[in-house]
């Protein structure tokens, strides 16, 4: 038995990296999974990886509002249902200053992280209470979602990541008498494409060194994220709504600090890229 058995899950932006992870978590619990991405060739390539009928893809552009819906009603009709939304597609800004930046990649980082994780709730909540089904939602947090925390040379997906928790917030606060749980996950830092260090920016080539030790003391799999999506969208979180769980939280952030000269030793540092 698994924790999601029988669980219909929509993933966005779930054809590599974090997504894919909690996708792949998602059916060993026993539960049915949504892949999407704008591109086809992705979503064909990703859903093959799946055992047969435990994974149907779906072409999305998140910042559409139209093929949000479109989503849910295609993942519906494939699968009957739909019990946990993730809004998990992002993006970020290449390494550089404001005046540095280009207006259009930085909209288009707004964009793809806060407005469409607003499709997505909307679209995902809509559903939920047409049906009367007290389904899960999971947002994804990030760098510059907690207390102190700052993203220089990379302004516009921090502060997207510092607005989804306030929108995650306030979406729980007006549907927490609906039975409906809205939640923020934080998967840490993971060695994705987007934190990657081939062809860096000139500001990124300045900091390599430090930027390259910090990946190296605090950068996870995605596989310690995806366990915590599961607990989220498992029963775990019943009448439960504004969640906030962290993969690097305080304490884990002491240990990965502390061990850190021990892996570096034993030569277990994981360097790749998921």
């Amino acid at each position: 038995m698994g924790k999601l058995d029988h669980k219909v899950a929509v993933i966005t932006g779930s054809t590599r990296g974090i997504g894919k992870a909690i996708a792949h978590e998602f059916v060993r619990q026993g539960a049915k999974v949504v892949i999407t991405s704008s591109s086809a060739a992705n979503v064909q390539k990703a859903v093959a990886e799946f055992p047969p009928e435990t994974a149907y893809g779906c072409l999305c552009d998140v910042v559409s509002t139209v093929d949000m819906e479109r989503l849910i009603d295609s993942s519906v009709e494939r699968f009957g249902r739909i019990d946990c939304f993730i809004n998990n597609a992002g993006i970020s800004d290449p390494f550089h200053n404001i005046t540095e930046s280009d207006p259009d990649v930085w909209g288009k980082v707004i964009d793809t992280n806060l407005k469409g994780t607003y499709n997505g709730c909307r679209a995902a909540i809509s559903y939920f209470l047409r049906e009367n089904i007290p389904g899960k939602i999971i947002n994804m947090a990030g760098s510059g979602t907690d207390s102190g925390s700052n993203t220089p040379w990379m302004s516009a997906y921090g502060s997207t990541k510092a607005a989804i928790a306030r929108f995650t917030s306030a979406v729980a606060h007006e549907y927490r008498h609906t039975g409906i749980a809205v939640m923020l996950l934080h998967p840490g830092l993971v060695r994705t494409g987007m934190v990657s260090t081939k062809n860096p920016t000139p500001e990124l080539s300045r900091q390599l060194a430090t930027f390259s030790t910090v990946l190296d003391i605090f950068a996870q799999p995605p596989s310690v994220a995806a366990k915590l999506a599961v607990q989220l969208a498992s029963d775990w979180s019943d009448s439960k709504t504004g969640i906030y769980r962290s993969a690097l939280n305080g304490r884990k952030k002491k240990w990965l600090l502390l061990t850190y000269p021990f892996r570096k030793i034993a030569k277990r540092i994981d360097r790749r890229t998921y």
